[in-house]
């Protein structure tokens, strides 16, 4: 199994599949993707032109309604699945749960728009992929093997506010995405960690793109 964080919340996981998540500023034409999952309609989270380097004539692509016309004009309409918050799915031999992602007190992602987040079961090992989020009462029960949780701030949660959220929820490793490029400081990662108890923290160099 191994794991890659790109830019912001653009993510790879590779085992007997491989999945995107949030693909974006990916470098080279890969055309290697099984299943992408895009947690909301945002240009930095569904990139037109970054999905097109890693599709194949069978990627499936896993997304909101707000952006399904899109996914229809990438892949054939039959290998696009919508998806709403709290609910559980299989694709093939891809199961998975979609997590509740809006913000609070900001404007940028309202409930009401039901963007969300995933819990994605891949060969044994459950991935949570938190999305564009503020520290939400949905996700205090969270269960997974790894977690990806934003800590950059504006848009999501700043390190502090996830540092509460990555010490509540059971989960054993915790990667943070979001900050170092579109938003927040290179250094938030590593005052995101300091925070965190008992869990191990991977950090990846998620700045491209500055």
């Amino acid at each position: 199994m191994s794991i890659n964080v790109n830019c912001n919340n653009s993510i790879k996981i590779i085992g007997s599949k491989i999945i995107y998540i949030d693909p974006f500023k990916i470098d080279e034409n890969f055309h290697d993707a099984d299943y992408i999952f895009c947690t909301h309609s945002h240009y930095d989270h569904f990139s037109r032109e970054d999905i097109n380097k890693i599709l194949k004539d069978t990627t499936k692509i896993i997304t909101v309604e707000s952006a399904k016309e899109d996914a229809e004009k990438l892949v054939k309409e039959e290998n696009v699945m919508t998806v709403l918050p709290g609910n559980s799915y299989k694709i093939n031999d891809i199961e998975f749960e979609t997590t509740y992602a809006y913000n609070e007190n900001k404007p940028f992602h309202p409930k009401e728009n039901n963007w969300v987040g995933f819990i994605i079961n891949l060969d044994g090992t459950k991935y949570f992929i938190a999305g564009d989020t503020d520290n939400i009462k949905e996700l205090q029960d969270v269960k997974a093997d790894v977690a990806f949780i934003p800590v950059g701030g504006t848009y999501t949660m700043n390190y502090e506010e996830a540092s509460k959220l990555a010490n509540k929820i059971d989960v054993k490793t915790i990667v943070p995405t979001h900050y170092g490029s579109v938003v927040g400081k290179k250094e938030d990662g590593e005052k995101f960690k300091k925070l965190v108890v008992n869990k191990e923290v991977r950090l990846f160099n998620i700045s491209k793109g500055e």
